[in-house]
């Protein structure tokens, strides 16, 4: 039986290894890492349910920034309060932020020399990752016709309409199907989510966040320099884009190419290189900051480019999540979760098929490969770090066999 248990305190140590170990095998991309989150805290070591795993889900989809990030800083604020959301950000943005770092100080020479297979072979079990979260989550968020039919029309919604404000809006048309057509369908209270964030730390979270937003282009005009430049320009990256990292690559672009800051070729060369790493795509961040022509760049620049980055994710989760707390206990809100949360299933079901099966399954070998990977993780229960290393090596055979 699954049972919350969200209220059991742990060391940040704990969180930190757990998240560690996500963050070196989380390939796929923002869907695909809510997938592995979700087997990882809700059915393995049940720190929560998926009732409030999806209620968070949703709160990270409202709101910009780098989605599963999000939800791993609140899954550690839960577990361990304020160090815990360090910690899980920590474990699983460091591999990444390594990787891009290195990448920077070598990415030219190292791109021609990797297997492609390989790289393949992870987005095929993308596909794998993606279905088994789509398949859970819909059992348990989805158990009647009138749920079924929102995640429905909220996977069509996001595929007729693929934009962020496309997301936002099928999330809002579940919210408010469910306010009118599951107001019998609230039965009792939902477990707390655990997350000990008080209501006045909330909100100087909240002004900080958009102290920062409005206050760093104007204090850049009055103290200028690269450094405060690049602080504003990630740091408003992150606070202003909705659908995760595929989407805050273009826009990065467009910040540190035009004024020189980034050659076009580096950058399109890290592009490459951020699609081959594990956890985050948000931390191509550290690549910039490592190969900024004009100080500060290298270890220091990339340091300060992931912190900007990221900065606002905590904000807005520590900010949201005392007054989401509450407002998820209100009846009419429960009955617009309901809606919500079938809604998330829906997006998800339209991210497996574009971009996640379209850009892997391109063969009928990929498909026997995901449906063995999904099959291995459903109903063998082999654990996500396993197949994706088998996966991997089973699209570089068979690309050389064949």
């Amino acid at each position: 039986m699954n049972r919350e248990r969200s209220g059991e305190r742990r060391s940040a140590g704990e969180v930190f290894a757990t998240f560690l170990k996500l963050g070196l095998t989380s390939f796929g991309g923002p869907i695909a890492h809510l997938g592995y989150l979700r087997e990882e805290f809700v059915n393995r070591r049940k720190w929560l349910g998926d009732q409030a795993y999806a209620d968070l889900v949703a709160l990270c989809q409202f709101t910009p920034g780098p989605a599963s990030s999000k939800v791993g800083i609140g899954i550690g604020l839960s577990r361990a309060g304020f160090p815990g959301a360090l910690a899980a950000w920590l474990g699983f943005t460091l591999p990444s932020a390594l990787a891009m770092t290195l990448f920077g100080f070598g990415v030219l020479a190292l791109g021609d020399r990797i297997d492609q297979s390989w790289l393949h072979g992870l987005k095929v079990v993308a596909v794998a990752v993606v279905a088994q979260a789509v398949w859970g989550m819909a059992r348990n968020l989805c158990p009647d016709p009138p749920r079924v039919s929102f995640a429905m029309i909220a996977a069509i919604t996001v595929m007729i309409w693929p934009t962020p404000l496309g997301q936002v809006g099928a999330i809002v048309a579940g919210g408010l199907a469910g306010w009118i057509f599951l107001k019998t369908q609230v039965a009792q209270q939902p477990v707390t989510m655990g997350i000990k964030v008080s209501r006045t730390a909330g909100t100087l979270a909240l002004v900080l966040f958009f102290g920062l937003l409005f206050g760093l282009p104007a204090l850049e005009v009055v103290i200028p320099g690269q450094t405060l430049a690049l602080i504003d320009s990630f740091y408003r990256a992150g606070s202003l884009v909705f659908g995760g990292g595929h989407v805050v690559l273009p826009l990065l672009q467009s910040e540190v190419v035009p004024p020189g800051w980034v050659s076009n070729d580096a950058f399109l060369a890290g592009y490459g290189a951020a699609q081959a790493v594990p956890g985050p795509l948000f931390t191509f961040s550290a690549y910039l900051g490592t190969v900024m022509g004009p100080a500060p760049n290298g270890w220091l620049g990339a340091l300060i480019c992931l912190l900007a980055i990221f900065a606002s994710s905590f904000l807005l989760v520590i900010g949201c999540l005392p007054f989401w707390e509450d407002l998820r206990r209100l009846k009419p809100m429960q009955t617009v979760l309901l809606g919500v949360n079938a809604a998330v299933v829906g997006l998800l079901l339209a991210a497996l098929y574009d971009p996640v099966w379209t850009s892997a399954i391109q063969s009928t070998g990929d498909f026997g490969l995901a449906l063995a990977a999904f099959t291995s993780l459903v109903f063998w229960k082999v654990p996500p770090w396993l197949v994706v290393v088998l996966t991997a090596a089973a699209s570089a055979t068979i690309r050389v066999v064949l």
